[in-house]
C-alpha cells in the first residue's frame, strides 16, 4: 500500500508549481483530480512540442492524474463540485489571493463543508502583504529576494539561472512538505488547515550562508566575492583547451590538496588564502592546458570534486544514472512512451506499475454526474 493511498486531491492549479506538487502526491498514491477549464484546459496543454494530443510538458507534469472540466464561474459550479469537495482530503490552488473566495471555493467556505480539508494556496508573494496581488514570475521572485544578485557574469550583469528555482524550490517542494505535515497534524487533531505557500518567502533558505554573513558580521555577500559565488578558486568553472568546462569544487583542504596535485599546480600558488585571485589565475592556466576528456581521465578515481560540464543529452547516457534506473518509469500516449519525470519520491512509496498516461481533458467528468461539467 502506498502512503497516500485513499487520499483525494482536488488540483485547481496550472502550469508548473502546483501541477508538479500534485504529481509528487500522485506518485505516492494519492488520487489527483485536476480541475480544468472546459474547451482549453490547463494552458500548458497548448505548449510545444506535443506528445499525444497535448504538450509534452503537460504529459510529464500530469502523469497518473484525472481531469475534470468545469466552468468555475458558472452559477451551479460549487453545487456540482460539492460532493467532491466533501470527499476531498486536499485542495491545491494557485490563483491570486481572493479569486477562490469570489468563486465560492475559498478555505472558509470549503472548511464549512469539510472541516478535515487541507487547503494549500501557492502564490508568488503570499496571501497578504503589499505585493500579494502583483503579477510576477520566477525571475521576479529571485530578483527581489537578492538571490539573482549573487551570480554575475564577466560584465557584472546577473546571469539567468538555468532552473526555475522559485517555482520548484520555493513553491512545489514547500507545498508538498506542508501538505504532508498538515495531513499528519489532521491525524492527531481531526481537523484540516489552510496553508499559505509563498514562493518568495521560501527562497531565503537557499541563501542561509549569505544571511548568516550579513546578520552576524554585517558582511553582505557580493557577486564574485563569496565562497560559492566566485570568490574562491576552490569553487569555480574553468575553461579547457578544447573550450569545454570543468566544474571544480574542492572546497575542503584534503580535496584541495588532491586537486592541486592532480593538475600540477605550482607550490607557491596552492595557498589560496594569500591571494585567491592569483591562485585562480594559476589554476585556470593549468586547466586550459588540457582537453576536457583528458581532465576527465586524469581526475578519475581521485577525490578532487571535479566534473566535466556536460549536456542534458550526454547526462542521460551516464552509466551512473543508468544504473540508478532514474528514467525507467514512462509516460504513455497514443501507443508511444517516453521517460517520465524523475521525482524525489522514494521507490518504496511509488506504484509497482511503471507506465502511466496523462488525462484527456474532462475524462473524469462522470464524477459530477451525467451531463454535468460542460
Amino acid at each position: 500500500m502506498q502512503p497516500l493511498e485513499g487520499i483525494r486531491v482536488l488540483d485547481f492549479t496550472t502550469l508548473l508549481p502546483g501541477p508538479l506538487a500534485t504529481l509528487l502526491l500522485a506518485e505516492a498514491g494519492a488520487e489527483v483530480i485536476k480541475i480544468e477549464r472546459p474547451g482549453a484546459g490547463d494552458e500548458m496543454r497548448s505548449y510545444h512540442p506535443k506528445f499525444g494530443t497535448d504538450s509534452v510538458n503537460f504529459a510529464l507534469l500530469n502523469r497518473g492524474k484525472r481531469s475534470l472540466a468545469i466552468d468555475l464561474k458558472a452559477q451551479d459550479a460549487v453545487a456540482q463540485l460539492t460532493p467532491l469537495l466533501k470527499s476531498a482530503d486536499v485542495i491545491v490552488e494557485q490563483f491570486r489571493p481572493g479569486v477562490m473566495d469570489r468563486l465560492g471555493l475559498g478555505y472558509e467556505a470549503i472548511s464549512g463543508l469539510n472541516p478535515r480539508i487541507v487547503y494549500c494556496s501557492i502564490t508568488g508573494y503570499g496571501q497578504s502583504g503589499p505585493r500579494a496581488l502583483t503579477a510576477a514570475h520566477d525571475l521576479n521572485y529571485i530578483a527581489e529576494t537578492g538571490l539573482l544578485a549573487l551570480a554575475a557574469g564577466a560584465d557584472g550583469a546577473p546571469v539567468l539561472p538555468p532552473a526555475l528555482i522559485a517555482d520548484i524550490g520555493g513553491g512545489t517542494y514547500p507545498a508538498v512538505m506542508n501538505i504532508l505535515l498538515a495531513l499528519r497534524s489532521r491525524d492527531q487533531s481531526g481537523r484540516g488547515c489552510k496553508l499559505d505557500v509563498a514562493m518568495t518567502d521560501n527562497l531565503f533558505a537557499f541563501m542561509y550562508w549569505a544571511l548568516g554573513d550579513g546578520f552576524s558580521a554585517e558582511r553582505w555577500p557580493q557577486p564574485g566575492e563569496a565562497l560559492v559565488t566566485g570568490g574562491s578558486p576552490r569553487y569555480q568553472i574553468y575553461r579547457t583547451r578544447d573550450d569545454r568546462f570543468i566544474a571544480a569544487a574542492p572546497l575542503e583542504e584534503r580535496f584541495w590538496q588532491n586537486f592541486c596535485e592532480a593538475i600540477g599546480l605550482a607550490a607557491d600558488a596552492r595557498d589560496d588564502s594569500r591571494d585567491p585571485h592569483a591562485t585562480r589565475r594559476a589554476v585556470a592556466d593549468r586547466i586550459r592546458s588540457r582537453t576536457a576528456d583528458e581532465w576527465r581521465t586524469l581526475f578519475a578515481g581521485k577525490d578532487v570534486c571535479c566534473s566535466v560540464v556536460t549536456s542534458i543529452k550526454d547526462a542521460l547516457a551516464d552509466p551512473h544514472l543508468i544504473a540508478r534506473r532514474l528514467f525507467d518509469r514512462k509516460v504513455a500516449a497514443d501507443g508511444k512512451e517516453i521517460a517520465a519525470l524523475p521525482v524525489p519520491i522514494a521507490a518504496a512509496f511509488r506504484p509497482a506499475t511503471t507506465v502511466a498516461g496523462y488525462p484527456a481533458l474532462g475524462e473524469a467528468n462522470a464524477l459530477l454526474g451525467p451531463g454535468k461539467g460542460n
